[in-house]
C-alpha cells in the first residue's frame, strides 16, 4: 500500500489503538539502513515509537543503523531517547572551527542558497578536521607505519569506541531476556556477509564499530582474528534477516531507510554523484519485500493445502519435509523513507551540522507520528493478504 497523507495531530486515541494492535505480534522489529549523518531520522522515528509507547523486542542495524541499535538495545526503555539525543550531539558538534551564524533570511532563493552553502562547508569541514566523538583524520595515512588493515584508512574511529562504551550497556545487550539485536558487516579476507546476533553469542563494541567501518574512510575492525568493513558494502539493510529469521511469528516491522531508490534524472556531475549514492545504498529494499512477500504467501498458501491432508497420510516423507516450509504467520511491513531536502548535495551523508541533524531527526518524528495517526495500518494482516507492506509518505 502506497499511502500519502496530510500532517495530522496525533490523538491519544491513534496511540493507544495502535499500542494495542501492536500487541497482537509476537515480533515487533526495527530495522535501520545505513546513511552516516542522515541516521538522525531514523532517532526521530525511534522517539514517535517510544512516545506512544511502542518498544520493538527486536532490532537490526547496518552502518549508522547499527550504532542506533546498539544506544536502543544498550539502554533501558526510559533512557533510550535522552541517550539517542546525547550520541547524535556528540558527533555533530563543530569540530574546530565555530559555526557560521544564520543571518535572518525571508524564506526564498537566497535562504536555500545560504543553507547549501552551510550545509557544503559542514561537510568540508567534516572531511578536513573529523567529527568529535566519532572520527579524527590520521596524520600522514599514506606513510608506512599506516600499513596494516587496522591502520589503512583515512581516519582513526578511536573516539567512536570511547563514546559507545560510554553511552552503551553492553551487559544489558547481551542480557538474556534483553531485545534481539542483530548488526550486519563484510568480512574483508573472504568478502562474505555475516551477522553477529546476540541470540547467537555476546556483542561487544567492536562488532558495532565493525558494521559501520565504510572503506577508505574508516579501517577494518578486527573480531577474533577476522577484519571486518562496513556490511552496507553487500547490503544496506538488515531486512532480508528479520523476514527471514521472522517467518514462523506474526511480525510487525518498521524499515527504516536513508536513502530513495527512485529520484529525479541528475543533470549534472554532483546530482549525478547525489542520484549513485542514492541507488547503491538503498541496497534494492522493495525487491527484497516483494521477494519476501511471495514467499510468505506461498508459504500460506502451502500450510492451507496441508490442513487437507487426512490425518492418517501426515505421517509420510514428504509431509513432514513440507511442514518445513509451511507457515501460517502475518507480517505487516511499514517503509519509512526519508526524503531528499533541497538544501542537501552529493556529501549529504557526512555533512553532520547540528541544524540538519535536528532537521533529520524532525523529520523522523513527523513521518512516524503520520503513521501512528491511522491506527487501523496496525491491525493484523488476513490470512488471504498474509504479508502487507504500507509505504508512508507524509505531505508537506
Amino acid at each position: 500500500m502506497d499511502v500519502r497523507k496530510n500532517k495530522a495531530a496525533l490523538t491519544v486515541t491513534d496511540q493507544d489503538l495502535a499500542r494495542e494492535h501492536h500487541r497482537q505480534y509476537k515480533v515487533t522489529a526495527l530495522v535501520l539502513q545505513g546513511g552516516g549523518a542522515l541516521g538522525a531520522y531514523q532517532a526521530g522515528v525511534y522517539q514517535s515509537l517510544d512516545e506512544a509507547g511502542i518498544h520493538p523486542n527486536w532490532v537490526a542495524g547496518i552502518s549508522i543503523g547499527a550504532l542506533n541499535a546498539a544506544i536502543i538495545a544498550g539502554n533501558a526503555p526510559e533512557h533510550r531517547v535522552e541517550r539517542l539525543r546525547e550520541f547524535w550531539q556528540a558527533i555533530c558538534r563543530p569540530p574546530l572551527l565555530p559555526v557560521w551564524p544564520t543571518p535572518p533570511l525571508e524564506p526564498g532563493a537566497w535562504q536555500l542558497t545560504w543553507q547549501n552553502v552551510q550545509s557544503g562547508w559542514a561537510a568540508f569541514r567534516a572531511l578536513t578536521e573529523g567529527q568529535p566523538g566519532f572520527f579524527y583524520p590520521r596524520p600522514f595515512p599514506l606513510l608506512p607505519w599506516n600499513s596494516s588493515p587496522a591502520t589503512a584508512s583515512w581516519y582513526d574511529t578511536a573516539p567512536l569506541k570511547l563514546t559507545l562504551e560510554r553511552l552503551v550497556d553492553f551487559d544489558r545487550i547481551n542480557h538474556k531476556t534483553s531485545m534481539r539485536v542483530s548488526v550486519g558487516a563484510v568480512n574483508v579476507r573472504t568478502g562474505n556477509f555475516a551477522y553477529f546476533d546476540n541470540t547467537e553469542g555476546p556483542l561487544r563494541v567492536e562488532h558495532f564499530m565493525a558494521s559501520g567501518a565504510l572503506p577508505p574512510g574508516f579501517p577494518a575492525i578486527e573480531i577474533n582474528g577476522e577484519f571486518y568493513w562496513d556490511g552496507g558494502m553487500v547490503s544496506n539493510t538488515p531486512l532480508y534477516k528479520v523476514l527471514a529469521d521472522s517467518a514462523r511469528c506474526d511480525s510487525l516491522i518498521f524499515q527504516v531507510d536513508l536513502w530513495s531508490s527512485r529520484g529525479e534524472l541528475p543533470h549534472d556531475l554532483a546530482e549525478v554523484t547525489s542520484r549513485t549514492k542514492d541507488i547503491q545504498y538503498s541496497s534494492r529494499t522493495r525487491l527484497i519485500t516483494e521477494y519476501m512477500g511471495m514467499r510468505q504467501r506461498q508459504e500460506r498458501v502451502l500450510h492451507d493445502v496441508m490442513a487437507l491432508v487426512p490425518e492418517d497420510q501426515r505421517h509420510h516423507p514428504a509431509y513432514r519435509h513440507a511442514e518445513i516450509y509451511a507457515s501460517s504467520a502475518l507480517v505487516n511491513l511499514f517503509h519509512l523513507i526519508y526524503r531528499n531536502k533541497p538544501y542537501e548535495g552529493h556529501y549529504k551523508d557526512y555533512e553532520f551540522s547540528i541544524d540538519s541533524m535536528r532537521q533529520h531527526w524532525d523529520a523522523g518524528m513527523d513521518d512516524m507520528q503520520c503513521t501512528l495517526a491511522e491506527p487501523t495500518w496496525f491491525e493484523r494482516p488476513s490470512a488471504e493478504h498474509p504479508f502487507i507492506t504500507h509505504d508512508v509518505h507524509c505531505e508537506d
